[in-house]
């Protein structure tokens, strides 16, 4: 089984992705695994982003165990099972991305992506079983483990929409 750990830059994804790989999960970091591979193929100057070929990632991607987590913020467009989306409130968000020194434009662009449920829609529109998780003021490993829970078919009360941070971006205008 291949999971999306999946979500806006800054909610969490690869601190959680380090809890699972400590518990001995097997977890592939998109982003690594394409520069290995030489996917990537340019260089988004105006966003300040790597473009990678996600179809010939998709195509490359082998995980060694019944269960994987492939770990990127456009992990849900690949083959995949099930997507767990990490959310966090736009604010927390911003705050995050500023303190690794993004410039303005790009925080603004993530963050509206986060409020108005950008990947999580991405995901719905691809895949059967979508799952979001809210990590605004949880820990990595709190997080790990509620992932390992929806695994374990305990869906209830992460079904994808149930979080709403449209009106945040109404604030902002």
């Amino acid at each position: 089984m291949l999971v999306a750990l999946t979500g806006t830059p800054g909610t969490g994804k690869s601190s959680v992705a380090a809890e699972l790989e400590r518990r001995g999960y097997v977890v592939v970091a998109l982003d690594r695994f394409a520069e290995e591979r030489k996917l990537v193929t340019g260089y988004d100057a105006v966003r300040g982003t790597k473009e990678v070929d996600v179809d010939a990632l998709d195509r490359e991607i082998r995980v060694p165990a019944k269960l994987g987590f492939l770990v990127g913020h456009y992990a849900h467009l690949l083959s995949v099972n099930l997507a767990i989306v990490l959310r966090c409130h736009p604010k927390v968000l911003a705050e995050r991305l500023r303190a690794r020194g993004w410039a303005a434009p790009k925080v603004q662009e993530n963050v509206e992506a986060e409020a108005i449920d950008a990947i999580t829609q991405e995901a719905v529109a691809r895949l059967p079983f979508v799952y979001e998780i809210e990590t605004t003021m949880t820990t990595p490993e709190a997080v790990a483990g509620v992932a390992l829970e929806i695994l374990q078919g305990k869906v209830a009360g992460r079904e994808p929409g149930r979080l709403d941070w449209s009106d945040e971006v109404l604030s902002w205008y």
